[in-house]
């Protein structure tokens, strides 16, 4: 296209040049003819002279001819041209409209980009938080097991001890029974004899128990050396009462360890429901990562193509503004209706190209309107009198 707009301005250069010298020999036959009719020459010298002129006005009909041909085929490749000016603003028009599209779904795609960005950073400091955690209940654990471990072997250490010693007083107590087993039993049979002289056989049973009752005082007397049966018997329900009270605390240590096992395995199975739950986002947001980028790098490879498609269309519009600036100066178009009708006179843009050629043709239409009246005016100078 550039080519044939660079061969169109060359045919009219050549074209007006060749009207200016038509121009010029028409006003030489003009002088030679008004010079012939103010001389009185002879006849033959005016047959010979207007068989001249016939001559050189049929060169200057063909010459005319073939410029007619010529200025027809420009004026057709002008047409060409302003069609396929008008493709190319259409296509310019699509491409830009493309383009802004393209550029919201950058734009967008950016956006994505920074919300699974910041997505991402929240997952990562969630995760991070999980860590601590699970790292200061993993300390909490240990702690509290190693408490419990030391908590049950002091209770262990005073159960065994207290095991101990009513180990020991139960054998201390056989002991002393076995030894006075023997004084015991002259003493009872002395009693039972003196009984049964009074005469008190049917009270026998009650006796008998406060004598076994006296015989276990005694023993306990021996093993403890105590001998106030009160204080026996508030140190034996003190006894008793703390290992009753110990056992309660094992037991209560016991469910509170087994309830720390329970809430251990519970935020076992939440942290392996949470880790779970965290790969799968994890692959979840590279896959859509992996996607927005390769979407992106489409959007990209379109982007440049549009804008090279852009630039190729603007190189082209510009070349075709410098040559039609170029044919309106060749033919000496009047721009100051344009320039009026735009209020401004900063040359040929890319709204104005239409105009203009409208311009160029119209005058291009008029000087083939001059062509036509100098041709008939030189047929009638060669038809004269």
């Amino acid at each position: 296209m550039l080519v044939y707009r660079d061969r169109v301005v060359e045919q009219l250069d050549s074209e007006q040049g060749k009207m200016a010298y038509l121009r010029q020999e028409i006003l030489t036959w003009e002088s030679k003819l008004a010079g012939q009719r103010r001389g009185s020459t002879t006849c033959h010298s005016q047959k010979s002279e207007a068989n001249q002129t016939q001559k050189n006005s049929l060169i200057l009909e063909n010459k005319l001819d073939r410029g007619r041909v010529r200025f027809n085929k420009l004026l057709a490749k002008n047409g060409q041209l302003r069609e396929e000016l008008k493709i190319l603003h259409v296509e310019r028009k699509q491409f830009l409209h493309l383009y802004c599209r393209m550029e919201r779904e950058l734009q967008e795609i950016r956006k994505d980009i920074r919300d699974m960005m910041a997505q991402s950073t929240a997952a990562f400091e969630a995760r991070v938080e999980a860590r601590c955690k699970r790292m200061l209940l993993k300390e909490k654990k240990v702690k509290d097991l190693t408490q419990y471990g030391t908590e049950v072997s002091e209770l262990q250490r005073v159960i065994s001890h207290d095991h101990r010693l009513k180990t020991f007083m139960s054998i201390k107590g056989n002991e002393s029974s076995s030894q006075e087993e023997g004084e015991d039993l002259s003493r009872r049979q002395v009693e039972e004899r003196q009984r049964r002289k009074l005469g008190l056989d049917t009270q026998g049973g009650t006796f008998g128990t406060l004598d076994s009752l006296q015989e276990t005082f005694h023993k306990i007397h021996c093993v403890t050396g105590e001998e106030d049966l009160h204080k026996l018997v508030g140190t034996f329900i003190q006894i008793e009462d703390k290992n009753f009270a110990l056992l309660n605390f094992v037991n209560e240590q016991n469910n509170e360890a087994e309830t720390l096992k329970d809430e251990i395995n519970q935020i076992r199975c939440e942290m392996e429901v949470f880790s779970r739950e965290e790969r799968r986002q994890h692959e979840e947001r590279r896959a859509v990562l992996l996607g927005v980028s390769v979407q992106q790098q489409a959007t990209e490879q379109q982007v440049g193509g549009y804008q090279q498609r852009i630039t190729s269309v603007g190189k082209i519009l510009n070349q075709l503004k410098t040559g039609i600036d170029s044919v309106c100066h060749n033919i000496d178009c009047d721009r100051s209706v344009i320039e009026d009708k735009l209020g401004s006179s900063t040359g040929i843009r890319d709204s104005t190209i239409m105009t203009y050629l409208g311009l160029v043709e119209r005058r291009t239409n008029e000087l083939l309107t001059l062509q036509s009246f100098l041709s008939s005016k030189v047929i009638s100078i060669s038809q004269g009198p």
